[in-house]
């Protein structure tokens, strides 16, 4: 078995744990490499990423439609993405070894922003967001569902997230949560000035265009964890990829245990029938 590893930034206590995890596969006589400097993981049967879920995410974009299997190790705060923490590491490794897991497909969406010389496109496994710049300056979006138009937003900026993004910005900007597998997206504004906009649910074969209104500012596009500013005026397409990101999850784990013991849902449980 090989596996690439991809770490960023770790504090020194981290950095044990990550040495911790080396140590643990290489007695399983499993090849490791650091990935985390490199431009094309190939050959790999996982990538562990190390750290939390911003990590996670640069990873993914790392891998792209390679389809190798991720695994996200939390050394991090919440880390709802990832299967292990810091206190599973011996197990993680005997597990993979023993394929004691199971691969879930994520959902991405495809971006192609047209810019006047220089369209671009790229993939999100979260979300993508529009956000206005710190200049006081609302942002103005129209948005197009299969090419009706639905609403002009007037805000601080317009989320569009997957089921796996439904759990972050959007989830606390007011979203719903969606399970990994619903085929969906959910549209969701950030601070509006028109208070019956809510988050909308469209189906994820559907086609979304986002249009910013020309002569205002500059305003920033994120998809995960990456930045950048665009021209207004900028539209935006946005549709499922053609792809998916293949997470692994440990067994005796799924989606309901994870938003109850991450995101501290109520964990009552129904009384015994017996």
């Amino acid at each position: 078995m090989k596996i690439g590893l991809y770490a960023r930034y770790l504090q020194p206590a981290a950095q044990q744990d990550l040495d911790r995890l080396v140590e643990a596969l290489h007695r399983h006589h499993v090849v490791t490499e650091d990935i985390t400097d490199s431009l094309s993981p190939d050959g790999y049967d996982f990538i562990i990423s190390v750290g939390g879920d911003g990590t996670l995410l640069s990873s993914v974009h790392l891998i792209g439609r390679r389809q190798i299997p991720v695994v996200g190790v939390n050394l991090g705060h919440l880390g709802f993405l990832t299967t292990a923490g810091r206190d599973d590491i011996d197990t993680l490794v005997t597990d993979l070894l023993a394929g004691r897991y199971t691969v879930e497909p994520r959902t991405l969406l495809h971006v192609v922003a047209d810019l006047p010389g220089s369209p671009f496109s790229t993939f999100a496994l979260n979300e993508v967001c529009l956000h206005r710049l710190d200049d006081g300056t609302l942002l103005h979006t129209d948005l197009y569902i299969n090419g009706d138009f639905v609403s002009t937003y007037v805000g601080d900026g317009l989320i569009v997230a997957t089921p796996t993004g439904s759990t972050a910005y959007s989830l606390s900007c007011g979203g719903p949560i969606l399970t990994p597998h619903s085929g969906c997206f959910v549209v969701t504004p950030i601070g509006v000035h028109n208070l019956t906009l809510r988050p909308i649910i469209v189906p994820d074969n559907a086609s979304l265009r986002l249009v910013t209104h020309p002569r205002e500012h500059p305003f920033s596009l994120s998809t995960d964890s990456r930045r950048q500013h665009l021209p207004s005026g900028t539209q935006l397409h946005l549709s499922r990829e053609d792809f998916t990101i293949q997470l692994v999850r440990l067994h005796g784990q799924n989606f309901f245990s994870a938003i109850h013991q991450k995101l501290g849902w109520g964990d009552q449980r129904p009384a015994s029938l017996g």
